[in-house]
Order: structure tokens, then C-alpha cells, then sequence
């Protein structure tokens, strides 16, 4: 898969899943859609995405509070804004970057699965 190809897929398991219902908290890997605020909602309906709603963002804010730490929510964030540091990331030989990667790559399997 191109690089491109592969940032493409990852910015559609963020908004292209449908759900909702839960509570903030509530266990991601559960039946129950769940849903939250904080800075990956705001950044997902900010996005412009045709499928971004207020349920799919609260789902994959859900899933960032249970696999990401504030300060990987914030440098997730910004691949809202701009995509191709999500590439830029990936491709890295830090350390840092690729130790986040890992993180996000976990972030993204599991909203994936919460937010069908």
C-alpha cells in the first residue's frame, strides 16, 4: 500500500464509521456505542468530513480517552488539520514518533471497531 493510500485509510476509520449512545467512559470494546467530548470531537466535526456527526466524533473521542493519552490526543489532533503529518509520523526513524505511531495505530484499530 502507498503511503498516501495509507493515510487515506486511516483518516477514513476516523470518520467514516456510524455510531453513538453510551457515556463518557464507557468501555470501547463493549456492544455500547460509546461517546465523549474533548479535542479529537471538536477536531473530527471541525475536519469537514462528509461523515463526521456529532455521534461518530464523540465515538472516536471515546476511543482516543480510552487508548491515548491527553498528549497524544493533542498530536492527533493535528492530523485533523493537516494529514500529511500523519504521514510525515509514520515515516519517521525517531524513536518518540515511532513509539507514538504505535499508539495511534492501536487508537485507530480500536475506533475502528466502536464507531461501525
Amino acid at each position: 500500500m502507498t503511503p498516501i493510500k495509507t493515510l487515506c485509510a486511516l483518516a477514513a476509520l476516523l470518520v467514516l464509521g456510524a455510531c453513538g449512545g453510551g457515556g463518557r467512559g464507557s468501555d470501547v470494546t463493549s456492544n455500547a456505542r460509546p461517546y465523549a467530548t474533548g479535542p479529537m470531537q471538536t477536531a473530527c466535526l471541525r475536519a469537514d468530513r462528509r461523515a463526521a456527526d456529532t455521534a461518530l466524533c464523540g465515538c472516536v473521542q471515546a476511543a482516543a480517552d480510552a487508548t491515548l493519552s491527553g498528549r497524544d490526543q493533542s498530536r492527533a489532533v493535528k492530523f485533523f488539520r493537516e494529514p500529511h503529518q500523519a504521514q510525515v509520523t509514520r515515516q519517521s526513524d525517531n524513536r518518540g514518533d515511532e513509539a507514538f505511531w504505535q499508539r495511534y495505530k492501536r487508537f485507530v484499530a480500536v475506533a475502528e471497531r466502536a464507531c461501525r
